[in-house]
């Protein structure tokens, strides 16, 4: 079944997979974006024009412009059906030299974010008797990371906000669940210096890296109808990096 999905993120790395992904399937999708250099709407252009696919600019962290970009999707589209909340930033640093700003940057895009997505759409999807929510979490989010608490923090926090979510959107045919990727080839992973993702390789038992399309692919089977008893649950999708 078609539906208008959103993806937050959704012009970039693993986000730009996943829109593209829903869009060959039969979707009509919004990819959000942020940023307050040119470049970013440039990018964001170029993408919408080479791809075919709606982009709005707004700030997943602040609550009211998330409730006014879904108003207007779904005005410009129709009734939202699918969310993946996949935005998100790094600001890493070890503890005893994270200020306040990296700590909280990181928690209300990474973490807060699927709240103030997740209740703009929620009502809908309940009076529709519909939904599927995807959250993109981490690996990091799971083992831990050295130098990552904000995110390790965030990430997580995602992992138990999908099941407790799950719960209550069960009885009204919202499914919620997560992915947690593990190292993806993109340009968040690409800054990291060589030594040290040659190092981070050596871990993964596939021997590579991941690629966004993969990640896709776990949410395309996730908003599938085929995924419509699956809830609560967290797809790792890691080349074997991490297994409890």
């Amino acid at each position: 079944m078609s539906t208008v999905a959103i993806v937050t993120g959704g012009t970039r790395g693993i986000g730009e997979a996943v829109s593209l992904a829903l869009k060959k399937a039969g979707h009509e999708v919004a990819a959000t974006y942020a940023g307050k250099k040119e470049s970013a709407n440039e990018s964001a252009k170029k993408f919408s024009d080479s791809t075919g696919i709606s982009t709005y600019k707004f700030d997943v962290s602040d609550f009211d412009a998330c409730h006014k970009a879904v108003s207007q999707i779904e005005e410009d589209l129709g009734p939202v059906g699918i969310l993946v909340n996949n935005a998100g930033i790094t600001r890493d640093g070890t503890m005893h030299r994270m200020d306040y700003d990296q700590w909280n940057d990181v928690i209300k895009t990474n973490l807060s974010s699927c709240f103030n997505m997740s209740r703009s759409v929620i009502e809908g999807m309940r009076e529709r008797k519909f939904g599927r929510i995807v959250n993109i979490g981490s690996v990091n989010g799971q083992a831990g990371q050295y130098g990552q608490v904000n995110y390790a923090a965030a990430k997580s926090g995602i992992h138990g906000f999908t099941k407790a979510l799950a719960q209550e959107g069960a009885k009204a045919g919202i499914t919620v669940n997560a992915i947690a990727p593990g190292y993806v080839l993109t340009d968040m992973v690409r800054a990291v210096p060589e030594k040290v993702l040659e190092k981070i390789i050596s871990t993964i038992p596939v021997g590579r890296l991941g690629n966004p399309e993969d990640i896709a692919r776990g949410v395309l089977f996730l908003v599938s109808e085929e995924a419509g008893f699956i809830t609560g649950s967290t797809v790792d999708i890691n080349g074997g990096q991490h297994m409890y």
